[in-house]
């Protein structure tokens, strides 16, 4: 539930959300973790049908109190093979007491073994200490870069990498 009292849903992007999307997730890279990135240097959020909405990848959006809170990707990268990107919470949305960020993981999850998926790979930087216990908590381990596939999307502020097997 939101602060109102109404129900959290998630549902795939469309474009009519493009500048909520935006919105949502540079303020947590610039102002909250201090990344000198702009949207111009992520191409992906340029066009997300196009990056994320194509094979067996796709991009959810968490709604509450009619705006967009919460974001999850998932990049097919070929070989029954994925990477988990974008996710963001916003600030006043976070915790357990919401549960957003588990609930698109959940549903990033199920979508990707309804695909067949075999492995979901992620980059994040050392700053996210707590997407670094989250995604631990969810089954995802640690691996070095020599581990990731070749055709894995690696950002340049990424420094610390996942995986998950089904």
């Amino acid at each position: 539930m939101s602060e109102s009292g109404r129900p959290l849903h998630i549902e795939p992007y469309s474009a009519r959300h493009h500048a909520a999307v935006i919105d949502l997730i540079l303020p947590i890279q610039t102002e909250e973790f201090g990344l000198s990135i702009t949207a111009q240097q992520q191409p992906d959020l340029s066009d997300i049908e196009k990056f994320y909405q194509q094979g067996n990848g796709q991009f959810w959006l968490a709604f509450a109190d009619g705006r967009v809170v919460g974001c999850i990707a998932l990049k097919d990268i070929g070989n029954r093979q994925a990477a988990l990107r974008k996710m963001f919470v916003a600030a006043a949305y976070r915790g357990k007491a919401y549960g957003i960020g588990l609930a698109l993981l959940n549903t990033l999850m199920a979508y990707a073994h309804k695909q067949g998926l075999t492995d979901i790979f992620l980059g994040t930087t050392a700053l996210f200490l707590a997407a670094h216990r989250f995604y631990e908590k969810h089954g995802f381990t640690e691996i070095s870069v020599p581990e990731l596939p070749a055709s894995f999307p690696v950002m340049k502020v990424d420094t610390r990498f996942y995986r998950y097997r089904f």
